[in-house]
């Protein structure tokens, strides 16, 4: 009777309600929904960024003798998807010879190498071989900016193909009109350059510390009198006059790079860092920071000038001696970085924040270079 009874009770099947049907199809509807909205996003990136782009981890750059200052500036150029666009349609150098000096191609197969292993950080001694032929030497201190503008001239002149020469400058470069008016008479001088980086102040002219960046960009495009010394000749009045110096911003690029002169250098030969608290946001809008009178641009070219925080180039130490660490928002993820040579951790806004600076601790971290990057490009 038990043997049979128990048989009974194993024949017995689970009752399964028409509610509890209903919610799990429901369930497993909103499961393929969701699989095929990530598919289509992924999709969506894939035709802008392309696949590898999408499986770039946060990879370290290991330090082969104060190369501190380089890796920051290759990560920043490396996470940049708008770059790494350009950088995987160059051509490829006929011989071996020509490949080793050429620093878009080592670059590019330095992304590679970092996007395909599984190591937590490579060695970049063949692109810091090709650049040692250039004159970027190891077991030198370099400044950031003037080490990205030279690798940014060499990416440039390297590059054979004229349509990926424009599109890396579209990418970078600022356009600026300078005007020069007399204060005698009518006679005014204007004049287009471009620019890589805009080399913002942090000081003004009576050496008071400015309080934020939309201080500095307001400052760095504020007339300045041309006066005793400095008089410039007018051809209109035949000597020296008075002029009023003045520049507008003509036009702004996808990746916009503002240099923080944070190192004074003195007659006396001496310098010092600048390491006073400099809050500089996430979101930035220049048609808010400048007035209409700093600006040279239709009304379509200043709708494109609201920028989100990409990178943060820091630097930590003293003018003779320091490091350098780049924080970087990963354009896939949305997520903050800190890219210190071969570690790598995610960070918060909080973290990035701390290289505001400090006025008591000079040596502190600071922010030295900012890559901000256009919210909607044209």
């Amino acid at each position: 009777m038990g043997q049979r009874s128990g048989r009974e009770e194993g024949s017995k099947k689970p009752e399964v309600t028409l509610s509890e049907t209903m919610e799990a199809e429901i369930e497993v509807q909103n499961n393929k929904e969701e699989i095929e909205e990530v598919k289509a996003k992924n999709q969506k990136l894939r035709s802008v960024f392309g696949m590898a782009d999408l499986k770039n981890e946060a990879v370290g750059l290991y330090n082969l003798g104060q190369t501190c200052c380089l890796n920051s500036l290759l990560q920043v150029f490396l996470m940049n998807i708008h770059f790494t666009r350009i950088l995987r349609r160059i051509t490829v150098p006929s011989s071996p010879a020509k490949r080793m000096s050429n620093v878009p191609y080592q670059m590019l197969l330095l992304l590679e190498k970092m996007q395909c292993g599984k190591c937590k950080a490579v060695y970049p001694k063949d692109l810091a071989y090709c650049l040692s032929k250039h004159r970027v030497e190891l077991f030198v201190q370099y400044d950031a900016a003037q080490l990205f503008l030279t690798l940014w001239n060499l990416l440039k002149k390297q590059m054979k193909k004229p349509e990926l020469v424009e599109e890396l400058s579209d990418l970078y470069t600022i356009c600026i009109q300078e005007h020069l008016a007399c204060q005698k008479c009518s006679f005014e001088i204007k004049s287009n350059s471009t620019m890589l980086t805009l080399p913002v102040p942090v000081l003004d002219a009576n050496s008071h510390k400015l309080r934020t960046l939309e201080d500095c960009l307001q400052y760095f495009f504020r007339p300045e009198e041309l006066t005793g010394q400095n008089k410039c000749f007018c051809q209109q009045c035949g000597r020296k006059t008075p002029f009023l110096q003045s520049m507008k911003l003509v036009h702004l690029p996808q990746t916009l790079t503002l240099h923080l002169k944070r190192f004074c250098f003195e007659r006396s030969s001496h310098s010092h860092k600048l390491g006073h608290s400099l809050p500089f946001p996430q979101e930035l809008d220049f048609r808010e920071v400048l007035t209409e009178n700093q600006c040279q641009a239709d009304d379509s070219e200043k709708a494109a000038w609201q920028y989100e925080l990409f990178a943060v180039v820091a630097h930590s130490g003293s003018t003779s001696f320091g490091h350098y660490c780049a924080y970087i928002r990963s354009l896939t993820e949305c997520k903050w970085y800190c890219f210190n040579d071969s570690h790598v951790c995610q960070v918060s806004w909080d973290d990035v924040k701390c290289t505001y600076g400090r006025s008591n601790l000079n040596w502190r971290e600071t922010a030295y270079l900012l890559f901000y990057m256009k919210k909607h490009p044209q």
